[in-house]
């Protein structure tokens, strides 16, 4: 249970918290394909996104004298497509029950968004570059030292750095229908990606390819260069595609984020991981009256090779004796996928984030050679609820991840053979209940709790290799600020 110091440990903390070869390739088909450019429709400020060269939509500049410009030099700069914003996270989490340590932690990450639009800048019209810089605060986060999952428990958790994560020029053409993108990209802000699900602190790159290929994949924190081509038919739907560089951190046996500590590796020489989505939405527009919602369907492959997680190179368990000790090399690790947003209700006058919502996706890639083969997580949202608090925001979600049968195969031989008797690994399972309090616009406050059964996927305690990590307890609280 959960003590007096722990409590004061967590106030405390939450109080501290306040590729070049891709990239020319990809340069020559922005310039090939300016001729076919058309200029972005001109939008007020407040509608604007940074990473789409303009300002966030979100500000608690709202809330500051002069809107927190006053000497407009953020109004001037915008109109002549030059965009900048700040979002700072703070958070402080404790682990009260189980898991690897009974403690809290503190962490935070501001990040600094820069865009231009080039057609307002220099007449290039539908070329946009964006760029953003995290500087991550904190001792690492709760899964590396409190409980030992593979779920995500905080999506901001990482080594504290300052650190490059985006830079990339994007050109649209056909009249923007299509676009190109190239530069160091991250593949979570577009890919597998729930619009709803993205209120939760263990929202993220999904476990499944996180912990399937190499240093989880060019998701938070790390980005690695590559070119992304979106195709847009019609304003309901989306084919994406994009090629990346296969390992952002590169080989080693530390920890990925040390391997790439800044961001700055900007790698190109290692195998290829591809990946492609079709997307489908609904009734997005700010005038619609129906439920809006989008499904999405893709698939990944990566070209390096992986290690068989059960037999070796001469076909024998890794666990047994006559073991040469090297795992057996499989060529390739692939991965499909589905993502489903829905809006069960919306209110008169309501947006498409408002009302109730549910979401849920899906994974699965081969167990021979895939940790997590099979991935789910859903939930629910309730936006806008009370009549005294609209714009305040409460949900529910789960993520489950289920260790592959080949995994699990291991660990009998490890019984069997060794007589050590070792946690059969099987699922981790979470559960996270979030609220979100608008204090202004612009700054939410989100108290949460989350519960973690089978961390690691029923994985062997450090401390007593013969009993499994006990499942978890996390609360906390997180604060965002957006300007």
């Amino acid at each position: 249970m959960q003590t007096a110091e722990d409590g004061i440990c967590l106030v405390r903390l939450m109080a501290r918290g306040l590729g070049w070869g891709l990239l020319a390739a990809g340069a020559a088909i922005l310039v090939a394909s300016h001729s076919f450019a058309q200029q972005d429709t001109e939008a007020p400020l407040a509608d604007l996104d940074v990473r789409k060269g303009v300002a966030p939509p979100l500000s608690i500049a709202s809330s500051l004298p002069y809107n927190g410009d006053p000497f407009g030099t953020r109004a001037w700069l915008a109109r002549h497509g030059v965009t900048f914003g700040f979002v700072y996270t703070t958070e402080g989490l404790a682990n009260v029950r189980g898991g690897l340590n009974r403690a809290a932690v503190g962490g935070g990450k501001l990040e600094a968004l820069f865009g231009i639009d080039f057609g307002k800048l220099a007449g290039w019209d539908g070329l946009t570059l964006f760029a953003n810089i995290f500087h991550i605060q904190g001792n690492g986060g709760p899964g590396r030292n409190l409980v030992g999952n593979l779920n995500t428990i905080s999506n901001i958790e990482a080594l504290p750095t300052t650190r490059l994560s985006e830079l990339w020029l994007q050109q649209t053409f056909l009249g923007g229908m299509a676009s190109i993108r190239a530069g160091q990209l991250v593949v979570d802000t577009e890919f597998l990606f729930s619009q709803y699900f993205s209120f939760f602190l263990s929202s993220d790159w999904p476990t499944n390819p996180a912990a399937n290929i190499p240093s989880g994949g060019p998701a938070y924190p790390l980005s690695t260069p590559g070119i992304r081509l979106k195709v847009e038919p019609t304003p309901q739907t989306a084919f994406l595609l994009a090629v990346f560089n296969g390992d952002p951190a590169g080989p080693g046996l530390n920890d990925p984020e040390l391997r790439n500590r800044y961001g700055l590796n900007f790698r190109v020489n290692d195998p290829p991981f591809v990946i492609s989505e079709f997307q489908y939405r609904y009734n997005q527009d700010a005038n619609s009256t129906g439920l809006a919602g989008g499904i999405r369907f893709g698939g990944w492959h990566h070209f390096g090779t992986f290690d068989d997680l059960r037999f070796d190179t001469a076909g024998h368990s890794l666990a047994s004796p006559l073991s040469t000790g090297i795992a057996r090399r499989l060529r390739g690790n692939d991965g499909i996928y589905a993502v489903i947003d829905q809006q069960l209700y919306r209110p008169p006058g309501g947006d498409v984030n408002s009302g109730v919502a549910v979401f849920g996706r899906v994974a699965y890639s081969p167990p021979d050679r895939s940790l997590n083969d099979f991935y789910l997580d859903a939930g629910i949202i309730f936006a806008g609820m009370i009549p005294a608090r609209p714009a305040d925001i409460f949900g529910a979600s789960f993520i489950y991840a289920h260790m592959s049968d080949r995994a699990r195969g291991l660990d009998r031989d490890t019984r069997l053979l060794t007589g050590l008797q070792v946690p059969l690994r099987d699922y981790e399972l979470s559960f996270e209940f979030t609220y979100g309090a608008a204090i202004i616009p612009g700054w939410t406050v989100y108290p949460t709790a989350q519960l973690i059964f089978h961390p690691g996927g029923n994985a062997p305690d450090p401390r007593s290799p013969t009993e499994p990590i006990k499942n978890a307890v996390v609360i906390g609280v997180r604060s965002v600020m957006q300007y």
